[in-house]
């Protein structure tokens, strides 16, 4: 298969990092809070760095934030860089962050992949799965998972109507497109949007879905931090409980 890399198109990735992540239910900001023994950004960070093809990885915190610059050092991510420049929305971070790209040298035909730092349990299977399926794709694209679920949409707490699941997808990070064409799509759309994708189909384009499982999930509220802590240690001890 071709890599989205070749033809001199460098890849890199985008983590938006400036959040207070106040519902995690924590005085201290989200990403560096402890998961498995290990900040939880670093979970992350350590699936991207695994990734060869990406030529950089560019984590966008909040200004006057030093800590992620420590950890950086302390774990040796060597490709791994830090801007602070982070703003008061994801889009205002992810924007702030494709212009450092932009200035640093890479170019606007360049592939990037912006991904929550939350979603912690990203592998760097999933992450190259994500890529590989963009070797012929124009637009971008996302890693997403098909919903299973029933939806109900709701009146005061009343359900309103059934809806139809069929078609319907559970948009996941990364999300992968051209530096120039999501920077256009991000500064039309401001804060209209939740994710990098709303941005691109308000272009008019239509990025491809790349499934992945639910394991890829955002770490959001207290309870959540259980079950990555429950995640990570199966995936350390895959033998644990098996005879």
């Amino acid at each position: 298969m071709s890599d989205p890399t070749t033809a001199a198109h460098f890849m890199y990735a985008l983590i938006p990092c400036a959040g207070s992540g106040s519902r995690a239910g924590s005085s201290e900001p989200k990403q560096y809070r402890a998961l498995y023994g290990l900040p939880m950004v670093i979970h992350t960070l350590r699936a991207f760095h695994a990734v060869k093809r990406i030529k950089q990885v560019l984590v966008v915190v909040a200004p006057r934030d030093k800590v992620m610059q420590g950890l950086i050092e302390k774990f040796a991510l060597t490709q791994v860089e830090v801007a602070e420049v982070g703003g008061a929305q994801r889009c205002d971070t992810v924007l702030a962050g494709l212009n450092t790209l932009l200035a640093s040298g890479a170019n606007s035909d360049d592939w990037v992949l912006v991904h929550d730092a939350a979603r912690c349990l990203i592998t760097p299977q999933q992450i190259n799965s994500l890529i590989d399926a963009m070797a012929q794709e124009a637009v971008g694209g996302l890693l997403a998972q098909p919903l299973a679920d029933t939806l109900k949409s709701a009146d005061q707490n009343r359900v309103a109507t059934t809806l139809s699941r069929v078609d319907k997808w559970l948009a996941q990070t990364p999300q992968m497109f051209r530096i120039g064409t999501l920077k256009l799509a991000i500064e039309k759309a401001g804060s209209a949007v939740t994710d990098e994708s709303s941005a691109i189909e308000l272009l008019g384009l239509h990025p491809l879905l790349v499934a992945c499982d639910s394991h890829n999930f955002k770490v959001t509220y207290p309870q959540d931090f259980a079950l990555a802590e429950a995640i990570l240690h199966m995936r350390n001890n895959p033998l644990h409980g098996k005879h």
